[in-house]
């Protein structure tokens, strides 16, 4: 039988240090943080799914992993229901630094108003509306 992905569930970021990545995903993008497991995990969440973040340094026998995991290596992009202009509000609050935008792009739904920064490890983050 063939089946089509529906959606994706959760992702995982590689870190060096996970307290400072948790709380800026708290404090910058409103994300509900969730410890789990054994070892002790900690992921993201935030609508329907979550990130989970491994640290750089897991032990392979706790973590199946990708061959290469590297902080500061993620491109991701976040929707969200306000306007650039809440977005840009946003992070100058927060005194995050803007790399781009506003701009807009091409959304899986659609054009979209996105702005840029890059979290505590380097990734790079796009903040994006629908509703720009």
């Amino acid at each position: 039988m063939r089946f089509a992905v529906d959606r994706l569930d959760h992702l995982v970021i590689n870190c060096r240090d996970i307290e400072t990545m948790a709380s800026w995903y708290q404090r910058v993008l409103g994300m509900e943080r969730e410890d789990f497991g054994s070892p002790s995990r900690v992921a993201l969440k935030f609508g329907g799914q979550k990130i989970n973040l491994r640290p750089a340094d897991h032990d392979t026998a706790d973590w199946i992993a990708a061959e290469t995991c590297l902080p500061g290596t993620q491109d991701l992009c976040f929707i969200v229901a306000v306007t650039v202009d809440d977005i840009i509000g946003q992070f100058h609050a927060c005194g995050v630094r803007i790399e781009l935008g506003p701009v807009t792009r091409q959304g899986a739904l659609g054009a979209m108003g996105s702005v840029y920064c890059r979290d505590p490890e380097g990734n790079l983050i796009e903040v994006s509306s629908y509703s720009s």
